[in-house]
């Protein structure tokens, strides 16, 4: 009997990573700063690896699954956002120059794959299959993912969240959304459905970029969502996980008194190689 599957958090940084390139604040600068990877999460079964989401950290994100032995089999994507997709050039013939690797997209992010370059060289040189998106898809013969749109900025394409679902238990990864406002089904619903949910966390406060307008370029603040969370039953809020933290958030750091106060509320900080169970 083969392991059960699982998903493992390979990344939990926004698009920039951490440090990020021309930052020279603190955050960013000095021997104590531990890096953190582009968020990524691999769901695993059977020697597999499908990757939600391919940032410009992928390089990184695939060592660590060859360290465990596991074949790449797959990516799903969110949107079109540098964070979220950029690492498919690392597919072509420049570098791994794949075979017909399975790249899953909703139909607006599909379209803009296929009609601008270097990505469209992807799918005409036969080192990625692109498919579209329609409804339920089967990841091997245990796993399955849905997507689902969430309001984002979507310049280029739709952005969306997945929601993986194996034999015992499900993931919900949403990285990115303007607000927890908008949906068709509210947030709280899916945390009914899911057993862990990692949540867009990019900003801890409204005013962490004090020299940016960060109205454009919208996130729900961990401030924001731990009282709209708070409500929730224990065992609810204990589900959640935060992730893609911009290089400026203090939860990049589990010593800082926001860290701990996102502890303290039942709710938790997604870390890289932590694992969640999706078998029975």
């Amino acid at each position: 009997m083969a392991a059960e599957p699982y998903a493992l958090v390979l990344g939990v940084a926004q698009d920039g990573g951490h440090p990020q390139p021309g930052c020279h604040q603190a955050c960013c600068l000095g021997s104590e700063v531990r890096p953190h990877l582009t968020t990524c999460v691999a769901v695993i079964d059977d020697g597999r690896a499908w990757l939600l989401d391919v940032g410009p950290d992928f390089p990184h994100h695939l060592a660590r699954i060859d360290a465990l032995g596991v074949e790449l089999a797959g990516v799903l994507l969110t949107h079109a956002h540098i964070g979220h997709y950029t690492g498919l050039v690392f597919l072509g013939r420049e570098a791994m120059n794949t075979t017909q690797l399975p790249v899953w997209a909703a139909p607006g992010m599909s379209a803009f794959l296929a009609s601008n370059g270097p990505w469209n060289q992807l799918i005409t040189a036969g080192n990625i299959d692109l498919r579209q998106t329609d409804g339920t898809i089967l990841l091997g013969s245990r796993l399955r993912a849905e997507a689902f749109q969430v309001p984002h900025r979507d310049e280029y394409s739709e952005t969306v969240g997945w929601r993986v679902e194996g034999p015992g238990h499900s993931l919900l990864y949403v990285p990115d959304t303007d607000s927890w406002d908008g949906w068709d089904y509210p947030i709280e619903q899916h945390l009914v459905t899911v057993d862990v949910a990692l949540l867009d966390a990019t900003f801890f406060s409204s005013d962490e970029l004090p020299d940016r307008d960060q109205a454009a370029i919208a996130h729900p603040t961990v401030v924001d969502s731990l009282r709209r969370f708070a409500p929730l039953e224990d065992t609810a809020r204990a589900k959640i996980r935060f992730t893609h933290l911009n290089h400026t958030n203090p939860l990049l750091r589990p010593d800082s008194d926001e860290y701990i106060r996102v502890i303290r509320s039942g709710m938790g900080v997604a870390a890289e190689g932590d694992t969640f169970e999706l078998g029975r």
